[in-house]
C-alpha cells in the first residue's frame, strides 16, 4: 500500500508541476491545487496505521500501542484548509484579471508594464 500513496503523490506532483508551468492563469491555480493535494497524500503516507483497534487505552496500561499517529492527521486537515482558502483567493483574483483584461493568459496581461521600471528613478526633465 505504500507503493500505491508514493506512486499517487508522484503522479498528482507530476500532474499539478506541469499545469503550474503553464500560461493560462486556470490551469495555474488547478495545478497549484494538485500540489496541495500530493503533499497531503504524502503526509497521510507518513501516518502509517499499525493497528486496526480504536485508540483506547485499555486498564491497566500508561501508553496506548499500536495506534495511528495524530500529528499527521492534524497536520493535513491544517493543509486542506489553508490549501482551500488560497485556491478561493486565487481564483477570485484570476476572475478579477478575467474582467478586468478579457483574458487569463498570461502573456496577454501586461498592465503593470506600462508603469515602467521600479527600481530606475524617473527622470525629470
Amino acid at each position: 500500500m505504500t507503493v500505491v500513496y508514493a506512486l499517487l503523490g508522484a503522479g498528482l506532483f507530476g500532474c499539478g508541476v506541469f499545469m503550474l508551468l503553464s500560461r493560462n492563469m486556470v490551469r495555474m491555480l488547478l495545478g497549484l491545487s494538485l500540489l496541495t493535494t500530493s503533499v497531503n497524500v504524502m503526509i497521510f503516507q507518513t501516518g502509517r496505521f499499525r493497528s486496526q483497534l480504536p485508540p483506547i487505552i485499555p486498564e491497566g496500561s500508561e501508553q496506548l500501542v499500536n495506534s495511528a499517529d495524530p500529528v499527521p492527521q492534524a497536520l493535513i486537515l491544517t493543509a486542506i484548509v489553508i490549501g482551500f482558502a488560497l485556491t478561493v483567493i486565487l481564483m477570485a483574483l484570476a476572475l478579477r484579471v478575467h474582467g478586468s483584461h478579457e483574458s487569463v493568459v498570461t502573456s496577454e496581461v501586461r498592465s503593470a508594464e506600462s508603469l515602467g521600471d521600479p527600481i530606475l528613478p524617473e527622470k525629470t526633465t
